[in-house]
């Protein structure tokens, strides 16, 4: 039987950590598979339920959880509502969030092996700790970023720290959410620390790497930078996939889309390789 359990950890700041385990209650030694969002996304977007679910019944213990500062709340769990949070948000805080929740897998299930899945902005974040992590056995990025700066547009850049904000669109929504400057300020300040790709060069575990080459957010050249600089990855191309593999928020159907499918059953292949 699939059953799903919700913790909450402190994340980083004030805020707080809302996460959830789904896992088949009949399976024994089941190894974790922690799944980070990515930018203006949260644990319960479109179908990520479903995905988990889908892990669960092949004997994964699948983790998702929200950033602390993904801007959304325990009220609200299915929208991103406080912007203020939204736009406080750094890169070293989503890594020290990452930290938190692998901390807590690590401890509560000590002794079944860790991997990462990471979509989009939440594939850099995967990255860098897989390249830095020993707790971690195998990654997994879909439709990830090479850049965390190329969330925003370098022109952006002089006005944004002279007014301390900037405001990008939600696609679905079309509502402005706000980016304070600290985002900036924080990714200025460590460079190096958050360069993608000399993380994926440094990375010794196994390493799958999905993408669609449909997707207008991050290229499918993307991937294909980050298979150059770790030849040792595996990188598969999703054909006529998008960036989030034809799912949608919400997301209403009992089966997962084509694409996603693929991703899935792609992934479910890697992890269970010896």
């Amino acid at each position: 039987m699939i059953k799903k359990e919700q913790f909450i950890l402190s994340g980083a700041g004030d805020k707080m950590i809302a996460g959830d385990v789904t896992y088949d209650e009949n399976h024994t030694n089941q190894p974790s598979i922690i799944f980070v969002h990515g930018f203006k996304g949260f644990k319960d977007w479109g179908t990520h339920n479903l995905v988990a679910e889908s892990f669960a019944k092949e004997g994964y213990r699948y983790v998702k959880f929200n950033l602390s500062h993904s801007g959304v709340t325990l009220e609200s769990p299915n929208d991103v509502t406080d912007l203020d949070a939204f736009a406080a948000n750094t890169t070293s805080m989503e890594l020290q969030d990452l930290d938190t929740a692998i901390n807590y897998v690590a401890h509560t299930y000590p002794l079944e092996p860790i991997y990462l899945i990471g979509h989009s902005k939440g594939g850099g974040l995967v990255i860098l700790k897989g390249a830095a992590d020993e707790r971690i056995k195998k990654i997994i990025t879909w439709s990830s970023i090479a850049d965390f700066s190329s969330l925003w547009k370098k022109e952006q850049e002089e006005e944004w720290l002279k007014t301390g904000r900037i405001y990008v669109e939600n696609a679905r929504t079309k509502e402005k959410m706000p980016l304070n400057s600290t985002l900036l300020q924080d990714f200025n300040a460590h460079k190096d620390e958050f360069d993608i790709l000399q993380a994926a060069s440094f990375i010794k575990i196994p390493w799958l790497i999905l993408h669609g080459d449909d997707d207008i957010n991050v290229p499918f050249s993307v991937a294909q930078q980050l298979a150059q600089v770790q030849v040792k990855a595996k990188l598969q191309k999703i054909q006529g996939a998008n960036h989030v593999y034809g799912a949608s928020h919400p997301y209403t159907a009992a089966e997962l889309p084509q694409h996603l499918q693929e991703v899935f059953d792609k992934t479910l292949a890697f992890v269970r390789e010896e």
